[in-house]
């Protein structure tokens, strides 16, 4: 038997309820802050990551499922992640010169060749907003506002918001400096990613999962210790905006996430009680980006959300019930001229807008009851030939199980 590969999932009808009202949570909430959903390819150039996310990260030099095209042999990668991509979109599609700023959000797959676990595949779901034009904290509020409302609009109050600056292109080769003199005396203790990160991405240093490294990393410096005094005002009108908009948040030094594009605000909203994988929103400041992917200097913040990790902050909670959308009427039918009468009156129902279902497979009338019952249907109405000579049958609430006469060639409920 062919199994679906490694890392990947199957989302069946009985789960989809639940994605879709996630995904319409987030629809909505998007549009009421002002954004508009922006679709890009599935795959790009490689080159748009190499550059966009950097070539020291793990997602561009261990994770990303690249291959050659196969009639120009340039390099094709699968999206790992959604900012690059929107970035790319608006540069080539000329929106930089539009009003700002400009407001887009998403929902799509991405693919990273990692370890599968709780709440990480390797093909996974992100609902993601990217906003260009403003470098006043208000827009990172702004943002952070708008994933807080989507967790809160979900049931997710447990969820904690942790925000950190690291720093501009102005304070943070000081910063870089401090932390290679800090983790160098150490390098001995560190692991063997870590040593490698310490002349690439010493940034990567302060997140790592190694327990002995984590020690290490809380007695690092901080970065909101060495920021310069534009980036120390920023990082405080942040704050006291949150506070204005009474938004939780703790500083958080080891914030800095994994994408090298990221300047001044990160911020992350983590879970309880989901494990290893509790972060389910994260995201922050890329200023440089645009003008680095061949664009005009235009700054930009954002964030991704994770949907399987949010759908098991909600299971934890048990708020992963949603209403299953179940037929209006079942026509239960007895012989073919009823068949075929069945057939044309859930057509009818349906183009009325209804959901209506009738037998397909040849049922008996009690395994069709049975069927009706199950699948919650609210009336059933039955039919045969007696029915179709007479034009009327009797139509029967499942719950109270009265019955009413309605018209067979006229009747919508």
């Amino acid at each position: 038997m062919i199994q679906k590969i490694k890392g990947t999932m199957d989302i069946l009808p009985s789960e989809t309820p639940l994605w879709r009202y996630i995904e319409g949570v987030m629809r909505e909430e998007a549009e009421k802050f002002g954004y508009g959903e922006i679709r890009t390819p599935t795959f790009e150039n490689t080159e748009l990551f190499v550059r966009g996310v950097g070539d020291t990260t793990d997602v561009v030099q261990k994770e990303m499922y690249t291959f050659a095209d196969r009639d120009e042999g340039r390099s094709i990668s699968l999206r790992p992640e959604g900012t690059a991509s929107v970035v790319r979109a608006i540069i080539e599609n000329g929106k930089c010169s539009d009003p700002m700023p400009l407001k887009y959000y998403y929902i799509i797959s991405c693919f990273r060749h990692e370890k599968p676990q709780a709440g990480r595949s390797r093909e996974f779901f992100q609902f993601g907003t990217e906003m260009f034009g403003s470098h006043s904290p208000a827009a990172d509020a702004t943002a952070i506002s708008l994933a807080n409302s989507v967790l809160l609009r979900l049931g997710l109050d447990n969820v904690k918001l942790h925000i950190n600056s690291i720093g501009c292109k102005e304070c943070r080769p000081k910063y870089r400096e401090a932390l290679v003199n800090y983790f160098g005396e150490r390098s001995a203790c560190l692991c063997d990613t870590c040593k490698t990160r310490l002349d690439k991405n010493p940034l990567r240093l302060l997140d790592c999962k190694n327990p002995e490294c984590a020690e290490i990393a809380k007695g690092a410096p901080k970065t909101v210790d060495h920021l310069c005094e534009t980036c120390k005002k920023s990082f405080e009108l942040l704050r006291s905006s949150l506070d204005a908009m009474k938004i939780d948040y703790v500083v958080d030094s080891s914030i800095v996430r994994g994408l090298d594009y990221y300047t001044g605000t990160v911020f992350e909203f983590i879970a309880e009680g989901i494990g290893a994988q509790s972060t389910v929103c994260g995201g922050g400041r890329y200023d440089g980006l645009v003008s680095s992917l061949g664009g005009p200097e235009l700054p930009g913040i954002g964030f991704g959300m994770g949907i399987t990790r949010i759908i098991l902050a909600m299971t934890e909670r048990g708020l992963d019930k949603v209403a299953v959308r179940t037929p209006s009427v079942y026509v239960a039918s007895l012989g073919e001229r009823a068949m075929v009468k069945g057939l044309e009156i859930v057509e009818r129902l349906r183009r009325a807008g209804r959901y209506a279902e009738c037998d397909v497979v040849g049922r008996s009338l009690k395994a069709q009851m049975k069927y009706a019952n199950k699948i919650g249907a609210e009336y059933t109405l039955i039919i045969g030939d007696s029915e179709i000579d007479a034009g009327v049958a009797q139509l029967r609430n499942m719950q109270t199980g009265e019955q009413s006469e309605v018209s067979l060639d006229s009747f919508v409920i």
